[in-house]
């Protein structure tokens, strides 16, 4: 990993993963140590096809509580949980090209797993209310209602990046240009 100097002006993160366990405690070792170090701001390469809702929300919150300046970067596609952690950033760019793709929330069978009126109830409830909050966590950092964000998870549905700046998701379309002299980390992973 690159290292980071303290009171660094400026570190780049890159991130183009699927958001599970893993990917999220790696993410937030990385925040923690630009916290640790004192970095002024976070630039946030994003890239994710979604994941699991608990740990995109944890990276979320952990995001929205950090003292430095957050730009977060749509550079390719910004899906499902992800947007909830995009909308993390104070700053929040998109290149032309990229896209934001809502849907609601599913679940997968375990392999032998029972069902009964019980579990189902206990699964839809969890169900309906992670959409909840993801909804209210859009509704909250953009000009998009509730009642929209829930008519989007029914139907599930991509977006480009004009349709993002046009409901405050972003605050601007541009593309990556990155300044020379600052570190960049890039987070790997293995599935």
């Amino acid at each position: 990993m690159v290292e980071i100097k303290q009171n660094e002006s400026l570190v780049y993160v890159s991130f183009s993963a699927e958001i599970n366990i893993n990917t999220a405690e790696l993410f937030i070792s990385v925040m923690a140590e630009c916290l640790n170090k004192n970095v002024k701001q976070v630039y946030i390469l994003f890239s994710t096809l979604g994941g699991t809702v608990v740990d995109g929300l944890n990276m979320y919150h952990v995001l929205k509580g950090m003292p430095f300046h957050l730009t977060m970067h749509n550079v390719g596609n910004v899906d499902s949980i992800g947007i909830a952690i995009f909308l993390a950033g104070k700053t929040r760019y998109a290149c032309l090209n990229s896209t934001f793709m809502f849907h609601g929330v599913g679940f997968n069978w375990q392999q032998n797993e029972r069902l009964d009126q019980k579990n189902l109830d206990e699964k839809l409830s969890s169900l309906l209310q992670d959409q909840k909050r993801i909804g209210n966590v859009i509704a909250e950092y953009s000009k998009l209602s509730t009642s929209e964000t829930d008519s989007f998870f029914k139907q599930g549905c991509t977006k480009d990046s004009t349709f993002a700046l046009d409901k405050g998701i972003i605050n601007e379309i541009r593309e990556v240009g990155i300044q020379g002299g600052c570190p960049m980390v890039t987070l790997v992973t293995k599935k």
